[in-house]
């Protein structure tokens, strides 16, 4: 296409430049492209034509476009919108006519039937802006902070009395507390544990003895980085453990709205791939816009909230040999097929949205939201709010009633500790994940170990749980799994995709097209499952 342009404006006696060239050749509506270019030229008298040309006289470019017939429209949409003219969803919003059939749509009745989107939702935590460049003090200084931060916790405890910085440690002392991050975990030839653990002002070795069952047990979980409390005798060559001390998650009670509403709980849907679960989703769908009978169509008309935990789309290039997988061979493509179901969701339904590591994000955590470029559908949809991944937000606030916090993470730490810690994978943790998240709750951080996640150096460590959340969701691991820790309600969720070769070989056994559902009133919750048996 790109010589059939060039030789069309070469014999208009003009240029255009090779970006706007590389737009331009990604739509085979050749004719109507000329037509625009000619339109374009006309109007600014300029013989070079260039991206900011168009962007310069955006109001009179767009109505180009729009006079042009709808068909023609319809297939520069994506043109207009990296053009910058339009970030708009075609006006129909229709799906594809197969897409139509196996989706059960029915006449606007259901799907407009109730349209009171309210945005009663309160995002609570921010990531800041990135460095433009990583440098070892960012590394240092998010320690830091996070070490600060977890101490302002622990001073807390009652039972760590004495409380001294490492320096301040000189002779013998029967009773002493200091609060240190685990540098390093070793087991002795006695089979005793060893830690050397560090504050801002030194490192000092600790000892937990066999002989103290319980306190061993403890210590066994412990992993490296996390920052804790610590009871002992000794001096400043070594002490001698009788307490270890979590941050710990905690609330003192399980809130209850004085509104019957509920929230759904989705993740990893693996939009594109030929593995996706259709006929599950599908059915799901259609249980949303009161489409599937059997279920109980007051108690849909209730559902207020739709979170879905990352891994929206497969993605593309995430391992090697992906595009054997793909339905949807190109990732932009993966999100408008996508945003064109969610779109058909009854706009009385807020849907939270976070990112996962499928979905064309940097793994680097905090994870930023979708890259616009290619998940434009999704911002689009009116009833959509996109969240960074981890997020803690606010939902259900009324007058006299504070709401729920809700912390969403999609999980890329999860493996790590479910194959280092003893007492997890005991328990083939994968399998279990709401016992990974309830140890995370304890250390209070979605990730204390370097290196269970890849993480981007803010100062303010996005990763920390520094306020107790009522609920905590999170994917990944492909599993559902509901639990309590503390009165924190822990949700984990299944997927939409088919068993993958990569999930056999390590032995994870998958929940296909299983729904939690929470009635915010009652706290009750139960499991919808749409799965094809």
């Amino acid at each position: 296409m790109n010589k059939e342009i060039l030789k069309f404006c070469a014999e208009k006696g003009f240029l255009v430049d090779g970006d706007l060239l590389e737009l331009f050749n990604e739509t085979s509506d050749i004719e109507s492209i000329k037509l625009i270019i000619e339109r374009v030229k006309t109007y600014t008298h300029q013989n070079v034509l260039t991206k900011n040309l168009f962007e310069r006289n955006k109001e009179q470019v767009n109505r180009f476009f729009l006079d042009l017939p709808e068909e023609n429209k319809r297939n520069l949409e994506r043109l207009r919108i990296k053009l910058g003219l339009s970030i708009e969803i075609s006006k129909e919003g229709n799906l594809d006519e197969n897409l139509k059939e196996d989706f059960n749509l029915f006449p606007d009745k259901n799907l407009n039937e109730i349209n009171n989107f309210e945005k009663n939702i309160n995002i609570l935590s921010y990531t800041p802006k990135n460095h433009d460049k990583i440098e070892v003090k960012e590394f240092v200084n998010h320690f830091r902070k996070r070490f600060s931060d977890m101490v302002g916790i622990l001073q807390e405890r009652f039972e760590l009395d004495n409380l001294l910085s490492i320096d301040k440690i000189s002779g013998y002392k029967q009773g002493v507390s200091i609060i240190g991050m685990v540098y390093s975990k070793s087991v002795t030839k006695n089979r005793n544990i060893l830690l050397e653990v560090e504050d801002l002002t030194g490192k000092i070795k600790i000892l937990v003895s066999k002989s103290k069952t319980d306190l061993y047990k403890i210590a066994e979980e412990i992993c490296l980085d996390s920052v804790l409390g610590f009871r002992c005798s000794g001096d400043n060559k070594i002490l001698f453990v009788n307490g270890i001390f979590f941050p710990d998650s905690k609330i003192p009670e399980r809130k209850r709205s004085p509104i019957e509403e509920y929230a759904l709980f989705i993740g990893d849907l693996h939009f594109g791939s030929k593995l996706f679960l259709k006929e599950g989703f599908f059915k799901f769908f259609n249980y949303l816009t009161g489409n599937l009978e059997g279920y109980n169509q007051d108690e849909i008309k209730k559902i207020k909230y739709l979170f879905i935990v990352g891994d929206l789309v497969t993605g593309v290039g995430n391992y090697p040999e992906q595009e054997k997988d793909l339905e949807i061979a190109d990732l932009e493509e993966q999100f408008i097929a996508l945003a064109k179901v969610l779109e058909k969701i009854p706009k009385h339904i807020n849907i939270i949205i976070s990112p996962g590591n499928h979905d064309g994000v940097r793994l680097m955590e905090p994870q930023p939201m979708f890259d616009a470029r290619y998940a434009w559908p999704i911002y689009q949809l009116k009833n959509v709010i996109v969240t960074e991944n981890p997020c803690m937000l606010n939902i259900g606030a009324y007058e006299d009633f504070v709401g729920f916090d809700v912390l969403t993470y999609h999980g890329f730490s999860y493996p790590y500790y479910a194959s280092t810690i003893p007492e997890l994978i005991k328990k083939k943790a994968m399998n279990l994940p709401e016992e990974i998240m309830k140890y995370l709750l304890k250390h209070r951080h979605l990730a204390p170990t370097h290196g269970s996640t890849q993480y981007y150096p803010h100062k303010e460590d996005q990763l920390m749980i520094k306020n107790v959340p009522d609920i905590f969701v999170s994917g990944h691991t492909h599993k559902c799994g509901i639990s309590y820790y503390n009165n924190v309600l822990v949700i984990s969720t299944s997927c939409w995709e088919a068993m993958t070769p990569y999930q056999e070989k390590f032995g994870n056994e998958p929940d296909h097209c299983k729904v939690p559902m929470l009635n915010l009133k009652t706290r009750a919750v139960k499991i919808l499952d749409f799965e094809e048996k």
